[in-house]
């Protein structure tokens, strides 16, 4: 597949009708639940007396609460049986809800409406573990994060434009209310409709035997989802994302009314501009982790998320308009730009965070555990959303404004952050070498498929600038572990980051025999547990552009661990400031301009039986070529 076509995945079967299903319901959910939540906040005499603050918080949570009572079922079903036919079965269920629905709405009873909510949760709930245990069967690896930044496109598209037609359907006069009860029956059969395209979708494990006790199977989800800490921390990370999200769109209805003092039209237009916001960003990802699973992205969307949540808090305060306006109106206003700017900016960065996570938690599952390990997820998601509600309500009980719930919400995901990055340091890691890459330099890596996805191997590389390993880093859609000069590995910042990525130093055996030998015992436990290993063979940086000759350190490697070889070359690199290019360092790097080029190019595993330093050092200097 063309590394720029994400978008041909949908004229494809094993993707198309799956996206449009998932679309549709995603879309219809919110149509629904909008439309609901317009009437509560607009026409609330006419339905109840109980508050519209309350209701919009309330209704968000029962839509969310069979997903903490029933995900542990939907994800044992979703690896007992086709995921095809299961699509199916869950449509079928929509249409009934939404049959319910209407009655509801022709007939004004509001328990019955109410009612409907928690089973469009129920479906959202049977469908989710579905949802993203598919992709990996279908998907390439270097599929999985466009095939996830679509999907997610979709996801909250569907919901922010389900969003805007309910609040566009409901209020229009007179057959707002038959629109739709109408209109959401329709797109529940075209959904069913799609789902009979969906192709055959083998269960993982169709001799699992079925828990039917929720409780006891949600606690062995999360236990068995605990085991794999890296997957966890990343669910915890996602369930904060709806945490915050949540917070953040349940308040559109009434700080569209009572702060910005518009009419429907206006909430109307919150929910496009975030909707651009968080479909561009889902589609960004792709490009901006150079088709592969960049976890860097994690902290660049978190930082984003508090900046512009701060900000929006900052914008509401200087909006100082108190007539009633419509969209027009609300656009002509002082500081209405920046207030659009900052939703579609948090939409943006949600983007940037959220893609990346459900890849990582994709590709680093058990396969046979997928749609439990997701149903896990989908638990972890209903409490932080439950808590969200409960949260924004005694915020807003205990006399907080809704900008000021902005605010708090903006500076809990900052600690969130900083909490869950000290756990897994290997976020802010790849963070820092993605800026390293999209900054001072713009990297091009060839071949780098090649580089295995799963399985011991060694990578050789020629050895340029104190930054290479971090420059490989990024390009690798695997961790490594880097073996390097053990002055390289203490040079203060950098050594940090070495550390984070459990590089092994090494000393020649005059200086330190000790640590020496200690760096072999270490390369070969890695092997060992299947890790990527890579070295350097010139063992010390080049001081004219030019390759050193290999050291006999490989050899002794593959005594140990015969596994294939990686040979790779970085051109571009020599004479940037981290070279021992001769001159003054910052005039070298002002000659280069700035985002300089350079290229990191992957030959052909090397079996270890023909991995000889010699033959090694040829075949980097073929891919090298003469552009140092």
């Amino acid at each position: 597949m063309s590394q720029s076509s994400q978008f041909s995945l949908l004229g494809q079967r094993r993707f198309g009708p799956f996206f449009w299903t998932q679309f549709l319901g995603a879309f219809n959910d919110n149509v629904f639940k909008t439309a609901l939540l317009t009437v509560l906040t607009y026409d609330a005499l006419h339905w109840t007396t109980l508050d519209s603050g309350l209701l919009n918080n309330l209704i968000p949570g029962l839509f969310i609460l069979p997903f903490l009572l029933f995900s542990a079922t939907a994800g044992q079903l979703a690896d007992k049986f086709e995921k095809g036919r299961l699509a199916r079965y869950v449509k079928v269920m929509e249409i009934a809800i939404m049959a319910v629905a209407a009655f509801g709405w022709m007939t004004r009873e509001l328990w019955l409406l109410v009612a409907a909510v928690v089973g469009m949760g129920l479906h959202s709930t049977m469908f989710g573990p579905v949802k993203y245990a598919y992709l990996p069967q279908h998907l390439k690896s270097e599929e999985l994060v466009g095939g996830n930044g679509v999907i997610e496109m979709g996801t909250f598209v569907g919901i922010l434009l389900g969003e805007v037609l309910g609040a566009l359907l409901v209020v229009y006069k007179p057959i707002g209310i038959e629109l739709v009860a109408c209109g959401t029956i329709g797109i529940a059969v075209l959904g069913w409709l799609f789902s009979r395209r969906i192709p055959h979708s083998p269960a993982p494990e169709p001799e699992l035997k079925i828990n039917w006790n929720p409780l006891t199977e949600t606690m062995r989800n999360l236990r068995f989802t605990r085991q794999n800490r890296s997957v966890f921390l990343s669910v915890l990370g996602n369930s904060w994302f709806w945490f915050y999200g949540a917070v953040i769109l349940a308040q559109f209805p009434v700080y569209a009314k009572d702060y910005l003092h518009g009419d429907h039209s206006v909430f109307v237009l919150m929910l496009t501009v975030f909707s651009l916001g968080i479909g561009t960003g889902s589609l960004l990802c792709e490009r901006l982790s150079g088709h592969k699973v960049e976890i860097g992205l994690v902290p660049f969307g978190s930082i984003g998320l508090s900046v512009f949540g701060f900000d929006l808090y900052l914008a509401s305060l200087a909006y100082t308009n108190t007539a009633m306006v419509d969209m027009t109106g609300f656009l002509s206003q002082d500081g209405s730009l920046r207030i659009l700017f900052d939703l579609v900016m948090i939409g943006v960065f949600g983007g940037f965070y959220i893609v990346p996570l459900f890849a990582l938690i994709q590709t680093r599952s058990d396969r046979k555990h997928m749609s439990r390990t997701i149903a896990g997820m989908n638990i972890m998601n209903a409490l932080f959303m439950v808590v969200a509600a409960l949260f924004a309500m005694i915020l807003l009980k205990m006399g907080f404004t809704i900008p000021e719930l902005f605010m708090a919400t903006a500076l809990a995901n900052a600690l969130v952050a900083i909490y869950i990055f000290s756990l897994v340091p290997e976020f802010l890691m790849r963070f820092l070498a993605w800026m390293l890459i999209h900054t001072v330099h713009r990297v091009q890596t060839v071949d780098k498929e090649r580089i295995p996805e799963g399985g011991a191997a060694v990578l050789v590389c020629n050895h340029v600038s104190y930054v290479d390993a971090v420059v490989i880093m990024a390009a690798s859609p695997r961790p490594i572990r880097f073996v390097m000069d053990h002055r390289i590995f203490r040079i203060p910042v950098l050594s940090w980051i070495f550390r984070t990525a459990k590089a092994i130093p090494i000393a020649p055996a005059k200086e330190d025999p000790w640590l020496m030998e200690k760096a072999f015992i270490d390369i070969a436990q890695a092997l060992h547990e299947g890790e990527l290993v890579c070295i350097f063979p010139e063992g010390k940086l080049t001081t004219t552009g030019e390759m050193n000759a290999f050291r006999n350190g490989i050899s002794k490697i593959l005594e140990r661990s015969p596994v294939p070889v990686i040979p790779m070359a970085l051109r571009g690199l020599w004479g940037s400031m981290l070279t021992r290019s001769p001159g003054n360092p910052f005039g070298r790097s002002f000659r280069r301009g700035p985002f300089s080029r350079l290229s990191l190019v992957v030959g052909e595993p090397v079996p270890p039986t023909k991995a000889t330093p010699e033959h090694l050092y040829e075949h980097v200097l073929s891919l090298r070529g003469g552009w140092k």
